[in-house]
């Protein structure tokens, strides 16, 4: 008896990667009155700015990070699915300025679904990357699940002062990101059946890519806000560091960079219903140019999976900064605008 082909991951889910995640407006309305609070002079950075990871004071040495991530496919290759979803979680910790040590695997598949092999490539593909980064998986958890969902619980460590939150940015800083963007909508391709092997190749490069140059990061002075940009993508990351930081950003759409056939594809109307969910969340405090192309509004708001760091650095440090990423690998990292006094705001032009 001939054993069933296993059904592709993405077919199995109501969305992928990061851009599962709540709208970030409704996600502030859950979040207004959930969480309890009182005196802890050591929990250094907590929910008031939507910053990546928490960070709690251990002594005047060593600080703890601690965040989880998790989502469902964004791919259908089980081991690259693992790998993304690693990377995406150990990001966290590497945009606030941290080393990770230690993860636990957090675990949901559909057991009667999926075969035990696609379920121990997708454990191997997390694995993998954590082995890379050079921290174990110490352990986790794991549920019977109607849709596959992948992640990990990260702890990392920085000295207290190297910590990099979103909301210490500073008049007169320059913006600087250092990974393309687009992962959404060549996910959606993928899962229309669009995207060529080329852009799926550039694709898993960057998504795997570990963010591990926010370690150093953080130990320059010169840098003084850093996060990453994920399903909340580029405008609703930067607009939270603005937010957080008091500031207004002035962006310049030509100097974005993409991953290739980005562009292309969402001319031809792929992308992400997260797009829109984005676009939403943000508009009353951003203004696109009327010079931008159609689809401007929604390469600015694709939602971003393991994405690049967003950097927040005074002028004078911005070659340095981009001198350490490039030589970490980041080839597309650069310049894409400026933080000025004002009111919370984005300016596209």
């Amino acid at each position: 008896m001939t054993q069933a082909t296993p059904p592709r991951l993405t077919s199995l889910s109501h969305g992928g990667g990061c851009g599962c995640k709540i709208a970030p407006d409704v996600l502030a309305q859950l979040m207004r009155n959930a969480l309890p609070t009182g005196p802890f002079p050591d929990l250094l950075v907590g929910t008031q700015t939507a910053d990546d990871a928490a960070v709690y004071r251990l002594n005047d040495e060593q600080a703890l990070i601690a965040t989880t991530d998790f989502f469902m496919p964004i791919v259908d290759d089980p081991q690259d699915f693992g790998r993304i979803a690693a990377a995406n979680a150990l990001s966290d910790v590497y945009a606030m300025g941290g080393k990770p040590i230690m993860a636990l695997a957090l675990v949901g598949m559909p057991i009667k679904t999926l075969p035990t092999e696609t379920i121990n490539a997708i454990l191997a593909g997390g694995a993998s990357i954590c082995q890379h980064a050079g921290i174990p998986i110490a352990g986790g958890h794991s549920i019977d699940s109607v849709e596959p969902i992948y992640g990990l619980a990260v702890m990392g460590i920085a000295h207290p002062g190297q910590i990099r939150r979103n909301d210490q940015a500073r008049a007169g800083d320059v913006l600087i990101l250092s990974k393309p963007l687009g992962v959404g909508i060549l996910s959606a391709a993928l899962k229309k059946g669009l995207l060529d092997p080329a852009g799926y190749q550039a694709m898993i490069a960057s998504t795997t890519q570990l963010n591990t140059p926010g370690a150093r990061l953080g130990q320059l002075k010169s840098v003084h806000a850093m996060t990453d940009v994920t399903g909340f993508s580029l405008l609703g990351h930067t607009l939270e560091m603005c937010r957080g930081s008091g500031l207004r950003a002035d962006i310049e759409f030509k100097a974005l960079p993409w991953l290739p056939g980005v562009r292309q594809l969402a001319e031809a109307g792929t992308f992400t219903g997260a797009s829109a969910r984005n676009w939403r969340a943000c508009e009353s405090e951003v203004t696109l140019d009327a010079t931008l192309p159609s689809v401007g509004q929604t390469l600015l708001t694709d939602p971003q999976t393991s994405g690049g760091l967003l950097v927040a650095c005074s002028p004078e440090a911005a070659d340095s900064v981009l001198e350490l990423l490039r030589a970490d690998g980041f080839g597309q990292a650069g310049r894409i605008g400026t933080l000025q006094a004002g009111a919370p705001h984005i300016r596209v032009s």
